[in-house]
């Protein structure tokens, strides 16, 4: 087909090449993979569905695809095709899901967990990935601190409440968000702080919740890669990461450190009977712990429990990890 090419395996996730992006999925389990395009972020139906060929697509584990014409800011997901039996993958190809890889996210307008549950289609009310830059964060500019152990006096803070009151002297327009907290930069080398740590800042669903209740903490991760959407300022995806190297950047300027409170052990999705977002849609036995019968191990507490010991989890934390530290420079 023309302006579709094989691709490469690596990078995982969306990547802007010369041509176009490239796409890469790990799902070795699956029978079939197609890459889904939207126009928009808030599109209720797909603009084009590309079905990825064994032969020409695949590379071991790895499903890949090179679109040409496709460019930063360009909305996909993936439909992962595969057995759904007891002891078996939890393949749900009537979801879109999320690239596991994603380093932005975008659809919040239209998502409803509720759809993401059972065999129904999530299309018209699904997230989608967004492709996104992957420049690496500006260390010569803004270099890191380094304090010693024995110097260092860490501040622990959640950045959607840090800056919430009405009493926190700082604009509306910027309370709660990685912008407003830059302006309490002075308050916290007042108090000798050299190093913030921020609780989970790793996207989440703000639905993984009771009835009635929001998921506020976000200690159920959607996504190892993009920073949190309700803590920005703008509605554009591709600023989350902008917004959030701005506020590093500003606490590298002021010899203050950046450490994150990282969710690595069990996601949003749940238990077997959970949504299917991401992880579980590429082949659950992957990601998650499970007994002989298919049912997820519940260590963390949360439904489910990652599989770190499993190449392709294991791989993923660690791209992760090189993400938040190179890219968004967070030390």
């Amino acid at each position: 087909m023309s302006g579709i090419h094989p691709g490469n395996p690596w990078p995982l996730g969306s990547t802007v090449t010369a041509k176009g992006v490239n796409f890469s999925l790990a799902a070795p389990d699956a029978d079939r993979v197609e890459l889904v395009l939207f126009s928009a972020a808030d599109a209720r139906t797909p603009d084009r569905v590309i079905e990825l060929q064994e032969r020409r697509h695949r590379s071991g584990d790895y499903w890949h695809v090179e679109v040409e014409g496709l460019q930063q800011g360009s909305c996909y997901g993936y439909r992962v095709f595969g057995s759904l039996a007891p002891g078996g993958h939890g393949f749900r190809p009537s979801k879109i899901l999320l690239d596991p890889a994603a380093r932005a996210i975008s659809g919040w307008d239209v998502y409803d967990r509720r759809l993401a549950t059972g065999p129904s289609p999530n299309t018209q009310a699904c997230l989608k990935s967004v492709v996104s830059e992957r420049n690496l964060f500006n260390f010569e500019a803004h270099p890191r601190p380094k304090h010693s152990w024995q110097n260092t006096v860490i501040y622990e803070l959640h950045v959607g409440g840090f800056t919430k009151r009405e009493d926190s002297g700082i604009e509306d327009s910027i309370k709660g968000t990685y912008l407003g907290l830059i302006n309490k930069i002075p308050y916290l080398k007042q108090l000798g702080i050299t190093t913030i740590e921020l609780l989970p800042i790793f996207s989440f669903d703000p639905a993984d919740a009771p009835p009635g209740r929001d998921n506020v903490w976000g200690y159920s991760p959607l996504n190892w890669f993009t920073p949190h959407h309700e803590y920005c300022c703008s509605q554009d995806p591709l600023q989350a990461r902008n917004e959030f190297k701005t506020m590093v950047a500003a606490c590298h300027d002021a010899n203050i450190e950046v450490i994150v409170d990282v969710v690595y052990n069990h996601t949003t999705e749940g238990n077997r009977d959970g949504p299917t977002l991401s992880w579980r849609g590429c082949g659950d036995k992957l990601y998650y712990h499970q007994d002989d019968e298919g049912n997820y191990l519940d260590v963390s507490g949360c439904g489910n429990s990652i599989a770190a010991n499993q190449p392709i989890s294991s791989q993923l934390i660690i791209e992760s990890m090189r993400c938040w530290a190179l890219e968004l420079g967070v030390d």
